[in-house]
Formats: structure tokens, sequence, C-alpha cells
């Protein structure tokens, strides 16, 4: 195992960690005794799962969008001592909409070796599911919070699925999802297609794909408090 910065992915929601992060991730996970991750008491009871790997005896060090660049430059000291160190999102892969991107920043600027690891990523596996074009795609991350604001942004992405033939994902906080649902529904066209993907991985995962029109008429899914990728495109 050479020094580096690992990228390490886990598991979205309650999903069993043996179902979605390979044995590789695991024989890592145990020699890393440094980890910055997005929520210390999360990525804790994750790392508990793993057997050996020693989450009492590790450092952890929290990284949000409020840490400072020179804060996050000290995480990265101990790789100077031959120490790697871990990154954990608070679910799927580190560095996607994730602050977890600045530490990549800052290690491929001091050509620090990063290596990415394999795991689920909520964003690809939706696109994988929705039937949309998968050859062209954007991941928009949040949209605006303010009803209009987002209602502009909706109709925005829209016509680049008309324009350019592109497949348009993004996310909202989970308590806020059926609002985004009903912004989708009132500002499409009614042949617009729609994906949710919610929950995926979990138990109780959900993926559909349906018209504007269609997903009108049924109403919106259960998905209230729960983690969705929502994905546009015409075809």
């Amino acid at each position: 195992m050479k020094t580096a910065v690992y990228l390490i992915p886990v598991t979205l929601g309650d999903t069993p960690y043996e179902n979605v992060i390979p044995n590789y991730n695991i024989s890592i996970i145990k020699d890393i005794k440094v980890f910055v991750v997005e929520n210390i008491k999360s990525a804790k009871r994750f790392l508990a799962k793993i057997e050996g790997s020693h989450v009492d005896d590790a450092v952890f060090y929290e990284l949000s969008e409020h840490t400072q660049a020179n804060e996050i430059l000290n995480y990265l000291d101990c790789i100077q001592n031959g120490v790697s160190v871990g990154v954990i999102s608070e679910a799927g892969c580190p560095a996607i909409a994730d602050p977890g991107a600045d530490l990549v920043a800052l290690a491929q600027k001091k050509n620090i070796p990063v290596v990415p690891l394999v795991g689920p990523s909520s964003i690809l596996l939706a696109l994988m599911a929705s039937g949309f074009n998968g050859q062209s795609f954007t991941f928009n991350g949040y949209l605006p919070v303010k009803p209009n604001e987002r209602a502009n942004k909706i109709k925005t992405l829209e016509s680049k699925c008309y324009k350019d033939n592109q497949t348009q994902l993004f996310i909202e906080t989970p308590y806020r999802n059926n609002q985004m649902f009903e912004t989708i529904v009132s500002s499409c066209k009614p042949d617009t297609r729609l994906c949710i993907a919610a929950g995926i991985t979990t138990d109780n995962e959900f993926i559909k794909t349906k018209t504007i029109s269609q997903w009108k008429k049924e109403g919106i899914p259960e998905i209230k408090k729960v983690p969705v990728i929502f994905a546009l495109y015409h075809n």
C-alpha cells in the first residue's frame, strides 16, 4: 500500500457494506489511521462495522465547507511522514458534491498521490437505471432554494435536454424533495421525462422513469426525507 490520499466510498443509507464495498477497500481501510471526514460520528459508525478497522486508535479531522484552506493543508502533514490519509463523505463517494474535493485539490497541487477507490455513487447508479443518455450528462448539484429561482433553473436544465440531447441530474436536501417534485412537474413540458432515484441500494430503493404528464397523474412517490437523485431528459 503506497502512501497517498485514499478516497473511500461508504454505503448509501443502511445498506450492508458487504453488498457495495469491495474487499480491496476493506484492506485499505484497516491500514489507515488518519481520516478526513465530513462527519466524524457517521464516519466512525461506518468504520466500526468493518472488522479490524481500529476506530479507537484512528485520528479524525472534520472537513466542511467552512474549513479554511490552511487547516485542510495541515490534514496532509502526515503524508510527509509516510502516513496515508483516508477521505470519507457522509454517503457515497467522497469529493463528489462533497467538501472532500477541497482536500483533493490541495493534494494535487502538492503532488501528493490521490487514489480513488471503487464504491457506490448515487449519481452514476441513478444514471445507469434511468434509461437516459449516459454519454452526455451533467450533474448540477443543488438547485436554488427559492421557488421562483428553482423553477427557472429547472426550465433552463430542461431546455438543455432538448437542445443538447443531454441528461440533467441534480439533488435536493431530503426534507425538500416534495417541493422539488412539485416544482418539476409544474415547470416542465408534458413529454419531458423525469427519473426519480430514491434510497439507492437500500431495501426501500425506488427508481422510476416517467413523463411529466404521467407523474402528474400518478402523484408524488414516498420520497420525503429520503436521499434522491432527480434526472431530466427527452428522447
